[in-house]
């Protein structure tokens, strides 16, 4: 690890020199590339120099206690230094393990989420909007732009589905542990005798895959217009504005009415179309190597329930994990962080426990 680690950082004095080459600067292509390369391999390079510098002042220690001749405060001292290097080298060493993890392509890419009511009608529906409220508090919080796509409002003032884009660094490397059955227990506003009833939603995180990763034949569409419709008259055009769109292949249908625009509806739709296309494409290689898949978080199963939201009792539970906090309105109020960062460093810990394995 150490000798590869050295050819990195090689690597990153090379690009660094490049970088202030005027021809390479010259060529806009090749400049964006070798950023790109560079801003990838800082972190690692950073924490690399960090685990030399302790481990030069631990060796440096360490000769000083082997050479003796010390007085007493001065071999206190030199004790001190040596115990504390020696745990930085060490805490630097199982950083520098996880940081050269092989990073999932897809992380730095922008998302499309799909929420959809499953099992317990109107109350799912609300659910699904308070999932909604969720992610894009969070989205704000981290500075990210989110538009909904495409959305099924209820009379209540819920989603039956609703699709939405997050745009950011790293969107897809937050939200794709998200992917699953949402679980909520809760007694719905319109149950009189306070029963608690349990009601799921699925949600599905896509990458948001653009036209040169994934060619679409025109010829295999199907597009169809129609009138937009919604809960209690709302979002109903005059005119045919709705677009639905077939792909004849794989049989996935996409729908978009959100706009008053026949154009942007279709923009739209062949946006999130796009996306479950590339989704799909990706799953296939996944399953090509299912058991790796089985030792890691990963991005959830869409039928798979991964997580719990008991209001009664103020919790919510990840099942993948086991973890429980006492938290449900922080987290309802776009507070994931500490749920994502578990899942992130248990995907971490799988994945490192696999390469040992091998």
């Amino acid at each position: 690890m150490l000798e590869k680690l050295k050819l990195t950082s090689n690597r990153y004095d090379e690009i660094n020199l490049k970088l202030s080459d005027p021809t390479v600067i010259s060529n806009n292509s090749l400049y964006t590339q070798l950023m790109k390369e560079y801003k990838t391999l800082t972190p690692l390079i950073e924490k690399y120099n960090e685990y030399l510098t302790a481990e030069k002042h631990f060796e440096e220690a360490k000769e000083l206690l082997e050479a003796g001749g010390l007085d007493a405060e001065m071999k206190e001292m030199a004790q001190m230094e040596y115990d504390e290097q020696k745990e930085n080298t060490e805490k630097f060493y199982d950083e520098l393990k996880i940081l050269l993890l092989p990073k999932d392509p897809n992380d730095d890419k922008n998302v499309i989420i799909e929420i959809r009511g499953g099992a317990g009608g109107e109350e799912a529906s609300l659910f699904a909007n308070s999932l909604y409220r969720m992610y894009s508090m969070y989205a704000e919080s981290m500075g990210w732009k989110q538009e909904i796509l495409n959305s099924n409002e209820t009379e209540l003032g819920g989603f039956k589905e609703i699709s939405f884009s997050v745009e950011g660094e790293g969107a897809y490397s937050r939200f794709k542990y998200e992917s699953g059955v949402h679980r909520v227990q809760r007694v719905p506003e319109t149950e009189s005798q306070g029963r608690i009833h349990t009601s799921t939603v699925t949600v599905a995180v896509l990458v948001e895959a653009d036209e040169v990763e994934l060619e679409i034949n025109p010829t295999e569409l199907k597009i169809d217009v129609f009138r937009a419709s919604g809960a209690g008259g709302q979002h109903i055009n005059k005119t045919e504005s709705a677009v639905r769109i077939t792909h004849l292949p794989t049989g996935t249908v996409v729908e978009c009415q959100d706009e008053r625009s026949q154009f942007k509806n279709k923009e739209r739709a062949m946006k999130i179309l796009r996306s479950r296309l590339y989704e799909a494409l990706q799953q296939e290689q996944a399953d090509r190597i299912a058991s790796e898949r089985k030792m890691q978080v990963g991005t959830g199963d869409r039928s798979e329930r991964i997580r719990t939201y008991n209001y009664p009792q103020g919790r919510i539970t990840d099942h993948r994990i086991g973890l429980t906090l006492y938290k449900i309105e922080d987290v309802l109020n776009g507070h994931l962080d500490e749920v994502i960062d578990a899942l992130a460093t248990a995907d971490q810990a799988a994945k490192l426990a696999s390469q040992s394995d091998q």
